[in-house]
């Protein structure tokens, strides 16, 4: 067995190598925060406050009803939900049970939905009423027996209520009185028939969590986390910022169904005494009013999100002297835009810069962070404790000397337990090496300096980053190309000045099928259907035929290479 080299080893700044993790499940590790912090405040929404002992109550009351329905085991419920107080308690009901939470994008398209549920062979789902029309047309082609249906209003006060249903509630689409679901009260209720035997005793290895991520042929792949995963993530979190206090505040403004959210946003900060400030839909507005009127200490965003912080206007009496940390993640954050906001925090009374980091939802999220005490220009940091990052020949094990370019592979107690039903590409992306190492094949390419700073490259897997979220190409093709009208497509992504990259297809039609702006919104139509609204195409060119190479395949490389040169022949 060989050693694994350690080259950040020396610029940790104090922070350890090693740590000991805890090895239950994340719902034991909530009641350890509860007997620790039983007074503290573990959730804020919108002005309506939930401590520890209370949240601990809520978990329990949810764990009782889920096992009055019959939620056994290693069976998978579904939480399609903004971030809200119910998906945080859903979430570890689901874990104090022994189930498995499949969280999904409640902006997902019903297919996508559909497909989602399947995957993980869900049989229940828990969602809101503003996406209920969805469910309605393809619950039947689902294993779920049953739809748990709760609203935005179900945990606001009587004044927040009456705002609510004022601004946003009386929008919302009524419910159908027929409809064949339980609303989230009448659930509750069902807690008073269950008194024992709900609490499962669960290990670090057990699955607990399902995120979700495409392939390079456009096939969604289920990743299974388990209960250690996540908690060597709060532990590395926890570790890596000794400045947090039990009590300190972060925005949990990233969304639940993605790593970053769940993973650091609120289990890191729940595992620690943390309380998690939910926003169910925000903007850099909103975004930069709740971090100085509810005194945040900790955020974490994507560039979109700071990028359009900047251009907000009348900003000058925000102060955010109570930031201890922010972080970058989720797409890469160019040094101009790094300096830009590094300035607008010291001119807003913050003491600190932006940290990024680096990962994949196959570690959680995070699995390197940039030092506090020291930083490299365009570096995404160094590995978190107990956590390898080497670089190799792309595909191979044939590992590259620093300030080579290469594959990064990702060792380490975040990284996943697998693909859920899908052993093939489980073992193309986890391969043991003769260091006795398991190693995650991120498809993603970088290099390591001599003292262990990582920098990212760009991605050999074809995936488009757009305001954080990861947009796969091929996906959009299989849809496109189910289209009665599309004879073959290609997407890619294209630069754009707020969300960093969209979507652009190129579509080649069937034969009499006019080339007009009918057709393009008639296909723009149909993706909004088929895939999240974040992945449908910004633009549609219509094309006799496409590139091929010399194999042939469709050539996307060449059409991103033509709409770079358009690009500068516009510039110029």
């Amino acid at each position: 067995m060989s050693e694994v080299k350690m080259p950040w080893a020396e610029n940790t700044g104090g922070i350890p190598l090693y740590l000991e993790y805890f090895d239950g499940s994340m719902a034991d590790a909530l009641e350890r925060a509860k007997d620790r912090w039983p007074d503290y405040f573990a959730l804020d929404f919108l002005n309506n406050t939930t401590t520890y002992a209370q949240l601990w109550d809520e978990v329990d009351e949810c764990a009782r009803a889920l096992k009055t329905l019959g939620v056994r085991p290693g069976d998978c419920v579904s939480v399609i939900l903004p971030n809200c107080p119910q998906a945080v308690i859903a979430f570890y009901a689901i874990n104090m049970i022994g189930g498995i939470a499949s969280m999904i994008h409640p902006l997902s398209a019903e297919k996508e939905i559909e497909i989602l549920l399947n995957t993980s062979n869900s049989v229940m789902a828990i969602t809101f009423d503003q996406i209920y029309p969805k469910f309605e047309r393809i619950r039947d082609n689902t294993g779920v027996v049953n739809i748990i249906l709760t609203s935005i209003k179900d945990m606001l006060n009587y004044h927040t209520k009456a705002a609510y249903m004022l601004m946003t509630g009386r929008k919302v689409p009524k419910v159908p009185d027929d409809a064949k679901v339980i609303f989230w009260k009448d659930f509750l209720k069902l807690a008073g028939a269950c008194y024992s035997n709900y609490r499962m005793a669960r290990s670090g290895s057990d699955p607990a969590a399902i995120l979700y991520s495409g392939g390079t042929t456009g096939t969604t792949k289920g990743i299974v986390l388990t209960n250690y995963n996540l908690n060597a993530l709060a532990a590395h979190i926890k570790a890596t910022h000794p400045n947090f206090l039990p009590g300190d505040r972060m925005l949990a403004a990233l969304p639940l169904f993605h790593g970053f959210g769940l993973g650091v946003c609120i289990h890191a900060m729940l595992y620690s005494g943390g309380c998690c400030v939910l926003v169910p839909r925000f903007t850099a507005k909103s975004t930069l009013k709740l971090m100085d009127r509810k005194l945040i200490n900790f955020a974490a965003g994507v560039p979109t999100l700071f990028e359009a912080i900047l251009e907000l206007p009348n900003t000058d009496r925000i102060d955010l002297s109570n930031l201890k940390g922010v972080f970058s993640g989720g797409d890469s954050l160019s040094i101009d835009l790094k300096k830009r906001f590094d300035e607008f925090l010291h001119t807003h009374w913050a003491a600190i810069s932006v940290r990024e980091g680096y990962g994949a939802t196959e570690t959680v999220s995070a699995c390197c962070l940039t030092p506090a005490h020291m930083a490299k220009e365009g570096s995404i940091g160094i590995p978190f404790p107990d956590t390898y990052i080497k670089i190799v020949l792309p595909d191979t094990d044939q590992e590259l000397p620093y300030g080579e370019t290469g594959e990064i592979l990702i060792s380490g107690p975040a990284v996943m337990k697998e693909y859920i039903g899908n052993p093939e590409e489980t073992a193309r992306a986890l391969r043991l090496h003769d260091d006795g190492r398991i190693w995650l094949y991120t498809g993603d390419l970088g290099y390591m300096d001599e003292d262990g700073f990582l920098f990212f490259k760009g991605r050999s897997k074809r995936m488009i980053i757009s305001s954080g979220y990861n947009i796969y190409p091929g996906q959009i093709e299989n849809v496109l190309d189910a289209h009665e009208k599309v004879k073959s497509s290609c997407v890619i992504g294209i630069p754009d000045p707020y969300k960093m990259h969209k979507a652009k297809a190129f579509v080649v039609l069937n034969e009499s099928v006019p080339e007009d702006q009918n057709t393009r919104a008639e296909l723009i139509a149909y993706c909004r259907k088929n895939v999240a609204r974040y992945a449908v195409p910004a633009e549609i060119e219509f094309r006799s035929e496409l590139p091929k190479t010399l194999i042939g395949k469709i050539d996307y490389r060449k059409l991103e290479r033509e709409e770079e040169a358009r690009r500068q022949a516009g510039d110029d």
